[in-house]
């Protein structure tokens, strides 16, 4: 017997102002009159200690939202009738800069940006890249990205909401600032997992449901410098994305390539990306990435390093904008890739239109 399906059938955010989560909220309310005290699982803000233990129904890292969706989805299994995960983090307006600057660095002197490059030299030499090819590659995805963010905005994109030329300096040996994420965002977003009674009885239309379909999630036993070598290797992501396409049954690369799938991939830095294409099989090796880029778009917001996504929200903004975009488009399937730390924790989630 097949387990009771995990449905999105609501997703909503706000970013710096714009947007808004009143469509959901409205879902939620009638919950209570139905009987039904909804499971609510929370994504951890910048101001929480990163160290510190994760409280119950609390997820942190940027696989918090896939872990949380791979939480909802077995709490609708064993019987829950409606989830609500959320994340609220206003990384513009809520921190000062030596406030911001000091919660993100989560780990002590070693800059993230350092440890990105040490990690990206490790990749590169696992798959025979010179820095220069490397450093094409990044200049590759940028402009994947940036035609995915002018399609997200269509006719409210402009080109003075593109990073100015100081961003595309080098920060590091590998790295520019268009490479890395861009989280100075106020962010709020929810998303309404629901059984299929009460999707029904809370009216919202089938066309509207998403089945989360797999989610697969992996974690290294440790995160850090003492662990780049281990993480560079990126087994525990093709882990994560087997699992994920074993429980939906379906061979992801091969539905992606032919159309019928949407893809956002975790764009914190360029070797993120460039690992989640490889262990995927979207790509062969490295060397093939640029030819893949030029057909196929690997985000649907424009990643990190445009759309943005408040530090341990990423994902979660693009579960929303997935919602969003196989309601309105031709594509019935979709995944969202979530990279925890440094790397050490990996999520795939992969979702579908509802169909009975």
């Amino acid at each position: 017997m097949s387990p009771t399906p995990a449905l999105i059938i609501a997703a909503a955010k706000q970013v710096d102002g714009i947007g808004s989560l009143d469509d959901i909220l409205q879902l939620e309310a009638p919950l209570q009159h139905l009987g039904i005290a909804p499971k609510h699982l929370y994504i951890d803000p910048l101001k929480t200690d990163w160290d510190a233990p994760e409280k119950p129904m609390h997820f942190r890292s940027g696989c918090a939202p896939i872990e949380a969706l791979a939480a909802a989805k077995k709490l609708i299994e064993d019987g829950e009738a409606a989830v609500i995960i959320s994340g609220e983090d206003f990384i513009k307006s809520g921190y000062s800069r030596d406030e911001r600057l000091n919660k993100m660095a989560v780990y002590g002197d070693s800059p993230l940006t350092e440890l990105y490059t040490e990690l990206a030299h490790n990749f590169r030499l696992n798959h025979d890249l010179c820095e220069d090819q490397f450093k094409h590659l990044a200049q590759q995805l940028f402009e994947n990205y940036k035609v995915s963010y002018r399609n997200a905005l269509a006719d409210d994109f402009d080109e003075q909401q593109l990073p100015d030329q100081r961003w595309h300096q080098p920060i590091t040996g590998l790295f520019r600032g268009v490479d890395c994420a861009n989280s100075l965002v106020d962010f709020s977003g929810r998303v309404l997992v629901c059984n299929q009674k009460t999707a029904q009885q809370l009216n919202v239309a089938s066309e509207s449901w998403l089945h989360v379909k797999a989610v697969g999630l992996s974690r290294l036993e440790g995160d850090g410098p003492e662990h780049i070598n281990t993480i560079a290797s990126y087994d525990h992501l093709r882990d994560a994305y087997d699992a994920a396409c074993d429980e939906a049954n379906m061979d992801f690369a091969q539905t992606f390539k032919a159309g019928n799938a949407l893809l956002e991939t975790y764009t914190c830095y360029p070797v993120v990306p460039m690992a989640f294409l490889l262990v995927s099989g979207l790509v062969d090796v490295a060397q093939d990435i640029p030819e893949f880029l030029e057909q196929h778009s690997i985000t649907i917001t424009g990643g990190m390093n445009l759309a943005r996504g408040a530090w341990n929200n990423p994902a979660l903004n693009a579960l929303i904008t997935m919602h969003h975009r196989l309601n309105d488009g031709p594509e019935t399937i979709g995944l969202v890739h979530g990279n925890g730390g440094l790397g050490y924790r990996q999520g795939v989630a992969i979702v579908e239109r509802f169909s009975a």
